[in-house]
């Protein structure tokens, strides 16, 4: 029986299997699951993560480029971009036309660290394309993205 089949609808609203946002929630804790705990054998956070891969697709981001990429407050990434300054992952450096505004880069070391843990992320994202199909996680991708442009 699926979740769908094995709910009904209350009378305030629809049943919860039938909700964005706890399907999305759902959906965020099962995904992320076995993220975090690679990431905690790493040593890092699952926000230092997010933040090292946007800054590593980038030549060079401000802070708030990098917030608003990361999906982070930006009181929340100034102690996180602090904590990979110390670990060696990135640097910072004045912004080269605006000198009231930093540029964030990623060190060699910081993409040492991406690549020596790529290939676990790699193989537990493998695990959800093996069960979605690649057409099908492609067209999940796609939808969220397009969630994510719709704005109030």
């Amino acid at each position: 029986m699926t979740k769908r089949e094995n709910t009904r609808d209350s009378p305030i609203g629809h049943a919860t299997t039938r909700s964005l946002p706890i399907a999305l929630l759902r959906a965020r804790e099962n995904v992320m699951g076995p993220i975090r705990a690679m990431l905690a054998d790493a040593g890092v956070t699952e926000q230092q993560w997010r933040v090292l891969r946007v800054i590593e697709e980038h030549d060079a981001l401000d802070p708030t480029e990098i917030a608003e990429r990361a999906c982070l407050l930006l009181p929340s990434l100034t102690r996180i971009l602090q904590t990979l300054v110390d670990k060696g992952y990135i640097y910072r450096t004045p912004h080269p036309t605006d000198g009231r505004r930093l540029q964030i880069t990623i060190t060699r070391e910081g993409r040492d660290f991406l690549a020596s843990n790529m290939a676990e992320s790699e193989r537990i994202m493998a695990r959800f394309q093996e069960h979605l199909g690649n057409e099908r996680l492609e067209s999940l991708l796609d939808l969220l993205n397009q969630l994510d442009d719709v704005k109030f």
